[in-house]
């Protein structure tokens, strides 16, 4: 007899998803969540999100300041600024906002049990979880502890203090020269925000440029733009020392001794791996990461796991995505499986970087020559004229059959224009159908009916022999009927 049909191992945003998603299909549902702050993940992207919408603000007012819009006294000195108290304040209400969906209290109230401590798994005399000396049965388990920020080996670092996403709220003022250490998502974005807030804004990473896992193309298309809006990159360049002389911050990072306000760490994720006796009950772990399958079971089958503890970038929608499979597969029939290729996501920068399906390198891994690559600069797109934001460009994959393979969008609102692209590819719909959408017009969106049609043309040129016959029927039409 089992207590529960599934004990969700949270602390993270993920596994709350989770409890209130599977006590929505009645099933029974238990929700372990760590006393340790430290073991909580306690930050949420709203954050950092609404720092850069702030930011964005301001650049657009900046811009329009300088486009004719002044204020009617003293226009020559007019300067605009944000108060970052209130800033932070109403990032926080935002975050409080979001994160009521799934409240403990409001789990309680759906029927989940909440438990609060910290156990581990045990396998006598037969699988399950003991906290706080309570033995919890369940149908089956699910691991949901979320990530922490990967905190780079560098010497003196710990002694001189830094920040990382989760503790920007330490803050009391906008550093007036940050140093930014590593270039994931997070901190390419929060470079752009704090040097529109008026930061001496500085990123060091190792690769080659921002961005390493992302096409050469769009990732160098948005670090120019960071560079050209005062944000210094220092690429192929390792951090070696901080340290802290006279109450100064100083960093070492190649052959150049950098002075510092603030230092913040953005160097990817890892998992919350805390111990749980993984290993007594089978779970095995790959890189530092939880090994899974397609299903998201780990080695042992009746322990799936779900989020940024299977590695990749932490973005929600793909954690809640792995999450809905799970409890497919362990609430009902154990057959379905992951498939990340219509799963699109974005990075917020301006112009915003968003992708779905394969890169091309990718398809060209799998299919070879049997894909078609069709790309378009945004200044094609009225919309972006009228907007006067005609930085980036569009590029669809798709197989010489039609089938949609992928599609990666620099530019303003990309993450709004590759919805489209995401459902055709897990609809299995082919490049035609998006062709043939009518689309409303002086709309960014156009642009993926435009797209699919020019791929359309580009798969089959029109041969001089076809275009010499059609001119020959209407001039032989011209003829017959006058």
């Amino acid at each position: 007899m089992v207590d529960y049909d599934v004990v969700i191992i949270g602390g993270s945003s993920t596994g709350r998803y989770a409890a209130a998603t599977a006590s929505a299909n009645h099933a029974r549902v238990a929700l372990l969540e760590p006393l340790q702050p430290q073991l909580r993940a306690n930050y949420h992207p709203g954050y950092h999100q609404t720092l850069s919408q702030f930011a964005e603000g301001l650049h657009h007012a900046q811009h329009h300041l300088s486009s004719g819009v002044y204020q009617i006294t003293e226009p020559s000195s007019a300067k605009l600024a944000v108060n970052w108290q209130i800033a932070g304040e109403y990032a926080e209400s935002v975050v409080s906002n979001l994160a009521a969906q799934y409240s403990l209290e409001g789990l309680a109230r759906m029927g989940v049990d909440i438990i609060q401590g910290q156990g581990e798994f045990v396998t006598q005399p037969d699988l399950g979880f003991v906290v706080n000396r309570r033995k919890l049965r369940s149908r089956r388990y699910l691991l949901a502890m979320g990530s922490k920020p990967k905190i780079p080996q560098i010497e003196g670092l710990i002694l001189t203090g830094f920040l990382t996403v989760e503790t920007l709220q330490k803050l009391s003022a906008i550093p007036k020269k940050l140093v930014i250490i590593g270039g994931d998502p997070s901190g390419v974005e929060l470079a752009q925000t704090f040097a529109r807030f008026g930061s001496n804004v500085t990123i060091i990473v190792q690769s080659s440029h921002i961005l390493a896992k992302e096409d050469r193309q769009a990732a160098y298309l948005i670090q120019a733009h960071l560079e050209a809006e005062g944000v210094t990159v220092l690429t192929q360049t390792e951090v070696i020392q901080a340290q802290a002389i006279q109450g100064q911050k100083w960093i070492q990072a190649g052959n150049r001794a950098l002075e510092v306000d603030e230092i913040l760490i953005a160097a990817g994720r890892q998992p919350q791996l805390y111990d749980l006796n993984l290993s007594e009950v089978g779970v095995e772990l790959d890189r530092g990461y939880i090994a899974v399958n397609q299903k998201l079971q780990t080695t042992n089958p009746k322990i799936y796991a779900c989020g940024d503890l299977a590695g990749g970038y932490p973005f929600e929608q793909i954690a809640r995505y792995e999450a809905q499979i799970c409890l497919k597969n362990l609430l009902f029939f154990p057959r379905h499986q992951v498939n990340y290729q219509g799963i699109p996501w974005a990075i917020f920068t301006h112009p915003q970087l968003a992708r779905v399906g394969l890169t091309q390198q990718q398809a060209r891994r799998y299919y070879g020559d049997d894909i078609l690559v069709w790309q378009d600069s945004l200044l094609n797109l009225p919309k972006a004229q009228l907007l006067e934001e005609t930085t980036g460009f569009y590029q669809l994959i798709g197989h010489r059959n039609g089938k949609i393979l992928g599609a990666s969008i620099v530019g303003t609102q990309a993450s709004e224009m590759i919805d489209i692209i995401a459902l055709a590819i897990r609809q299995g719909l082919k490049m035609d159908a998006i062709a043939q959408l009518p689309q409303i017009g002086l709309t960014l969106s156009e642009m993926n009916s435009d797209m699919a049609r020019a791929w359309l043309q580009h798969r089959h040129p029109q041969k001089q022999w076809m275009s010499d016959g059609i001119e020959t029927l209407f001039h032989w039409r011209r003829a017959w009927f006058s």
